[in-house]
């Protein structure tokens, strides 16, 4: 067994708290609703986060200047790389928080954020209406959510898990990811039956909007469920756990951050990479019927949320580290079927699209369970979240604009060579991580 002790009194030592997996362990019907508000809370997280990536080809002329359609285009997706920037300061910021002063309150927060943001992006007024300041309103947008997100996805995953019977780490990694691929199948369905019933020049002109006025919605929602979240953290545990012993506990275990950003960060760069950079590339660079493009999104959306539910199931009361360690091996050769779409041709897309998505549905499953293992409970908001928010600002928010920009340059070959090195270094930090410092959740 891993040496995972910790010098927290707070955190029970994993070598005798998880020694049996306890995969039939019940669910109280207080636990089942948590999970739920929290995987919704994962779902409206990507539906927002997705549906800005899918229609940045309408986005961009809409909120720029529109000269050129690729130039517009390339204008929205940096808007979407500038989200992630700032997922590290919600990581650091509402992290903290979440370990000072319990995860409800910040759960709540994250989705009030979301929510509110997506309702004034759908009614900005265009870049003819008001000029530069459509273009100003949409980034101030983008880097509240990069914030509220910050937060969002690692520190759900960890409040899921520290709500869950112990030995159910798989199954909580397959309901969160099922949600989260709710989330992803959904903005591909709204965008898809949108573009079918209003056609292009609507979609283009002010059909766009509507699935960002479905999100705000769905968020409203969210936060209502999420009223009831339990509270996981103690008053004795946040009573001591100060900003400075959160820190310095932060910085004790440097090298699970560490691991956790390439983890987090390999993960999400083949993500993107197939869920906005490749649809993105085939729209806007090959000139794919849009219709088709998201008919294909959504069947690859399909593919996730049963996926995710399918090996949540297999991975149930079974050893996450050597699930997680297979699953990465995988992607470091399956990366290279993009290779396969170098010119138009829907045939050529939907091959690259759907061949790749059982090892993009295997890693994005379990990343995120994997990441809060390497993390103890008195510090986990902070540390899975300050990883997480690098991570995806790293590698995940410029994924879809560095694959769109080397097809450009005629070097496709160079970003999936640039996804395998992420994946390869995430498997060299995590085995670096957990002989140094141990794992706090399953085995």
């Amino acid at each position: 067994m891993l040496n995972t002790q910790t010098t927290d009194s707070a955190v029970p030592s994993p070598s005798t708290s998880h020694s049996s997996p306890a995969k039939n362990a019940k669910f109280t019907p207080q636990v089942r609703k948590g999970l739920l508000g929290l995987g919704l809370g994962n779902a409206l997280e990507w539906y927002d986060w997705m549906v800005f990536g899918l229609l940045s080809a309408f986005i961009g002329p809409n909120f720029f200047p529109n000269t050129e359609p690729l130039s517009a285009t390339l204008n929205a997706l940096a808007v979407f790389a500038v989200g992630f920037a700032f997922r590290p300061l919600g990581g650091i910021l509402l992290g903290t928080l979440a370990d000072r002063i319990g995860r409800r309150r910040v759960m709540l927060l994250s989705i009030m954020l979301m929510a509110g943001t997506t309702l004034i992006i759908a009614i900005t007024p265009n870049y003819a209406t008001i000029g530069a300041w459509a273009g100003i309103i949409l980034l101030v947008c983008r880097v509240l959510q990069g914030i509220a997100t910050g937060i969002e996805a690692p520190l759900s995953t960890s409040h899921a898990v520290e709500l869950a019977p112990e030995g159910r780490e798989g199954y909580v990694a397959g309901i969160m990811s099922f949600y989260v691929n709710i989330g992803i199948l959904l903005a591909s369905l709204v965008s898809f039956l949108c573009s079918l019933v209003l056609g292009g020049a609507a979609m283009a002109d002010w059909g766009w909007r509507v699935p960002f006025i479905i999100g705000a919605a769905f968020g409203f929602v969210v936060l209502y469920l999420r009223r009831s979240l339990p509270e996981t953290l103690k008053a004795e545990e946040m009573a001591t756990n100060t900003p400075r012993a959160v820190w310095s506990g932060v910085r004790k275990h440097w090298l699970s951050v560490l691991a956790i950003i390439f983890v987090v960060g390999a993960a999400q760069a083949y993500n993107y990479a197939w869920n906005v950079g490749l649809p993105t590339a085939a729209r806007s660079g090959f000139k794919e019927d849009p219709t088709a493009v998201f008919a294909l999104t959504t069947i690859l959306a399909v593919i996730l949320v049963v996926g995710s539910w399918v090996i949540g199931k297999l991975a149930d009361g079974k050893a996450m580290s050597r699930w997680f360690l297979v699953t990465r091996i995988l992607a470091i050769p399956s990366v290279f079927l993009m290779l396969m779409y170098v010119q138009p041709g829907i045939g050529g897309f939907a091959a690259v699209l759907l061949g790749g998505s059982i090892v993009l549905v295997l890693n994005m499953t379990l990343y995120n369970v994997v990441s809060s293992s390497l993390m103890p409970k008195n510090i986990r908001g902070t540390g899975v979240a300050l990883g997480y928010g690098i991570g995806v600002a790293l590698f995940g928010g410029t994924a879809s604009y560095l694959l769109v920009w080397f097809q450009s340059l005629n070097l496709t070959w160079v970003f999936p060579v640039y996804v395998a090195v992420l994946s390869i270094l995430s498997i060299v930090f995590y085995l670096a991580a957990r002989r140094s410092n141990g794992i706090f959740v399953g085995k």
